[in-house]
């Protein structure tokens, strides 16, 4: 009998998480050949989100819950899920339900037919035309310039299985983009698709501001296309001025033009040359940031409180985690 855990990141989600646990209950009910856990990450909630999971909890054994001491961005706090996923196999839905778990069943025959990772490709989405054209070009453009295969219109709804469990328990990447880590890792893996649902209650919690800031970790975690694009084109404008350069100096030399006075020429290529600079030194701080991020370890998930949690289990979940408060149960 395999153990299944589903991972369900949570953030201000009171009107959701009963309903996605319950949704979820009721298909995995109707699959008594696996056991299953249920892990919900809570991002530090302000509402009553957690005092819901913890009544869930406490009707339920199999419902473990890390609420964490601070938000620390949805891509670490589905990291931690994922490490502290136990199952042969874990699989990831949204708490907002647009996700339906309905499609579970289909995820897991997919992975007895020997796929190590299965995601779902979003075939229509809720979202408005503008948005959706958005996370359409975002999915081919940065599929074109990865060096990696990233499959095109999948999200975050997807099947892990334990080998690839493993390799994430090893990552200490604290600007993670889990859909591009777990695409890289290669294994046998194979999508599916499905019509992406609308929240069944509250407001969205990733705004425009959150799917640019997913968008860039996207760009920066697996292209090296800025850093050459900075290289390339400081290369084609240095080329260019030489060009120019020369041109003046041959044509007062040899010919002896008289060139009116250069003022405006002049004021045009400063004003180029530094917007260049300050252009590519935006694009080199992008990943000096994130090496500063790694050697500090500063969005590592600090752990408040647990639910249906060993105590020792936060510490195997990630050593270089800084301090964290006891478990409460």
């Amino acid at each position: 009998m395999s153990l299944i855990s589903l991972l369900v990141p949570a953030y201000n989600e009171e009107d959701n998480v009963r309903h996605c646990y319950e949704r979820m209950a009721a298909v995995m009910a109707g699959l008594p050949q696996h056991e299953v856990e249920f892990i919900f990450t809570d991002n530090h909630s302000t509402d009553r989100t957690f005092a819901v999971l913890s009544e869930i909890a406490a009707e339920d054994p199999r419902v473990r819950v890390f609420r964490f001491s601070r938000n620390v961005g949805y891509q670490n706090s589905v990291m931690f899920a994922y490490k502290a996923a136990r199952g042969d196999c874990a699989i990831q839905l949204d708490c907002d339900l647009q996700d339906p778990p309905e499609l579970i069943p289909q995820m897991l025959d997919l992975w007895t037919q020997g796929n190590q990772v299965v995601y779902g490709i979003r075939r229509k989405l809720p979202d408005g035309p503008v948005v959706a054209a958005l996370r359409r070009g975002f999915y081919w453009f940065i599929n074109r310039i990865s060096h990696d295969d990233l499959p095109r219109n999948a999200g975050e709804f997807r099947l892990a299985d334990r080998r690839v469990l493993e390799q994430i328990r090893r990552s200490e990447d604290r600007s993670p983009y889990m859909r591009g880590m777990i695409s890289a890792m290669g294994f046998r893996q194979v999508g599916f698709e499905y019509d992406r649902a609308a929240r069944t209650a509250g407001a969205s919690k990733f705004p425009l501001k959150a799917m640019l800031s997913l968008a860039v970790d996207g760009l920066v975690n697996h292209s090296l296309v800025p850093l050459r694009l900075a290289s390339t084109t400081s290369l084609l404008v240095g080329l260019i001025t030489f060009i120019v350069l020369l041109g003046y100096l041959v044509g007062k030399l040899l010919f002896g033009q008289q060139w009116p006075p250069g003022f405006a020429t002049i004021v045009i290529l400063l004003l180029m040359s530094m917007t260049l600079n300050a252009m590519f030194l935006g694009i080199l701080g992008e990943y000096i940031g994130r090496i500063f991020m790694q050697t500090k370890n500063i969005n590592a998930p600090i752990v408040e409180a647990t639910l249906n949690v060993e105590a020792q289990t936060t510490e195997a979940i990630d050593p270089a985690t800084p301090i964290r408060f006891p478990a409460a149960r």
